[in-house]
């Protein structure tokens, strides 16, 4: 190892993200052992325009470039200059991937074995308040003159690199960080490889989180570390940024995928994570909603929103929701024409529906018509189920269950699998109560739909509870008929 060549590597680059990033300048320092031997540093013309911000931060300038080699000028002489070298800089990933990326612009696969100034110095100098090379430069004692140029901070490196092979005579830890299997190169910077070592490989949440503990992140896998460790191979932008951002990262194991999705669903309303991109808005939803008409009739209609209300029926598309409404057409006799299935027609003449009993050309009474409308709408309410799904739990001793009661998610909880609740007060002690969202509807929308009824221990509704919706619906109606107003159930 003492005869091992070792090229120092800094890059300044017009930002954009990774796979927007093109090279400014770079600097590459050659060591062979501990020992100098050679050093190549060039300014690069990126073939694009240098934002003013990066301009205010490294100094170079469009003007400063447009003379400069463009970079097929100069990837054979980085080629050569770096050949049976390992790659070495202060966060390695960047560096790496923005040179690697330059190459495969020309059609060219660069390969180098890598390592991290900054996990070597985590590893070998712990316990510092921060690993930027700026905060380590000071740390330690060590000079950095022209910063964010990248021959400053690549001799600034070297330094660096020079102290931490004098801690590691032996280059075990080197030696451990460039073994085939290791991740180490592949981590971001400030996560401590234990973090991934005590990850668990089963189902659940995990959360990303920045310097400061706040949450950027979070997700759902069924196996927690492959899932966390595949985003730090992962070569887009969004999970470059997300990895270089990551300090902490925690886990709840679930045992249960369902389980873990709703718990995904409460991290995402709770933290609002910066990089999640799903479900922080809800998606439309259709609503079955009733109004009186100027004759008193009592009307069905079906309205599309994005906000979650109470209504007589909610479904995630269209179709589901116009099915129910025909099919309560049929059912109760009611009219195509005040349930929305028609339009701008005196008299309803529906190509399917024909169960009208007259409504619509006066030939029935509105009173016995809305009485109809009441039973429709009070059935649909009678659907609104409470159940009790149960799934894998954390252990083979216990088992996750999901509550939903009149039709709304309670939340979840973990139960000794030797127990059957047989009345819904043996689940409360147990129960973590949660939000119920458009998305927790939808994730549990999709397992019914999906797995059926196997795991799922329906819980009839009382008495009271029926007559209550009656009631209701037939009070809604009342209400409706003295003031003439849009009203939704």
């Amino acid at each position: 190892m003492k005869d091992q060549l070792f090229a120092v590597i800094d890059v300044e680059t017009t930002g954009g993200g990774i796979n927007g990033n093109r090279l400014t300048e770079i600097c590459i320092v050659l060591l062979r052992g501990d020992e100098v031997i050679d050093k190549y540093t060039s300014l690069i013309n990126p073939e694009k325009e240098i934002p003013r911000q990066i301009t205010a931060l490294t100094g170079i300038d469009n003007e400063m470039v447009a003379t400069a080699p463009k970079f097929h000028e100069v990837a054979k002489k980085i080629e050569e200059f770096t050949r049976g070298a390992i790659f070495v800089a202060h966060n390695v990933n960047f560096d790496y991937n923005v040179l690697r990326n330059e190459f495969r612009e020309l059609g060219f696969e660069y390969s180098r074995r890598k390592l991290c100034t900054v996990r070597l110095s985590r590893k070998l100098i712990p316990g510092l308040f921060s690993y930027s090379l700026g905060r380590l430069c000071d740390s330690i004692n060590i000079p950095l003159v022209n910063r964010h140029r990248a021959e400053g901070d690549t001799d600034a490196t070297v330094i660096l690199f020079q102290r931490l092979l004098s801690l590691d005579e032996d280059y075990r830890v080197i030696n451990s960080f460039l073994h085939a299997r290791s991740r180490q190169a592949t981590l971001p910077p400030h996560i401590d490889a234990e973090q991934i070592h005590n990850l668990p490989e089963s189902a659940g949440i995990y959360l990303f989180k920045d310097r400061k503990h706040k949450v950027i992140y979070a997700g759902k896998a069924i196996d927690i570390k492959k899932r966390v460790v595949s985003h730090f191979y992962d070569r887009m932008s969004k999970e470059y940024e997300l990895g270089q951002e990551t300090f902490y990262i925690d886990h709840e194991t679930t045992g249960s995928e369902l389980v873990a999705l709703l718990l995904e669903a409460e991290c995402i309303r709770k933290y609002y994570p910066r990089f999640n991109r799903a479900q922080k808005r809800p998606g439309p939803v259709y609503q079955i909603v009733s109004y009186m008409n100027q004759r008193g009739v009592l009307q069905l209609a079906l309205e599309k929103t994005s906000k979650q209300r109470e209504s007589i029926g909610t479904f995630y598309s269209r179709a589901l929701a116009q099915e129910k409404l025909e099919f309560l057409c049929r059912e109760f006799k009611l009219c195509p024409k005040y349930c929305s299935l028609q339009a701008n027609v005196e008299v309803c003449s529906h190509y399917e529906i024909q169960t009208c009993e007259g409504i619509c050309g006066d030939n029935e009474p509105v009173k016995t018509y809305n009485k109809k409308v009441n039973k429709a709408i009070a059935s649909l309410t009678e659907e609104s189920s409470t159940f009790v799904i149960r799934e894998k739990g954390r252990h083979f001793e216990e088992e996750a269950f999901v509550l939903v009661r009149e039709g709304q998610y309670q939340g979840f909880g973990f139960i000794d699998s030797e127990a059957r609740g047989s009345r819904l007060e043996d689940y409360e002690p147990f129960l973590k109560r949660q939000v119920a969202t458009y998305h927790t509807h939808k994730i549990l929308s999709n397992y019914l739909r999906k797995k059926g009824d196997p795991n799922v221990t329906f819980y009839e509704p009382e008495i009271e509870e029926v007559s209550r919706a009656v009631n209701r619906a037939e009070k809604n109606a009342a209400v409706m008929a003295s003031h003439g107003t849009l009203s939704l159930f």
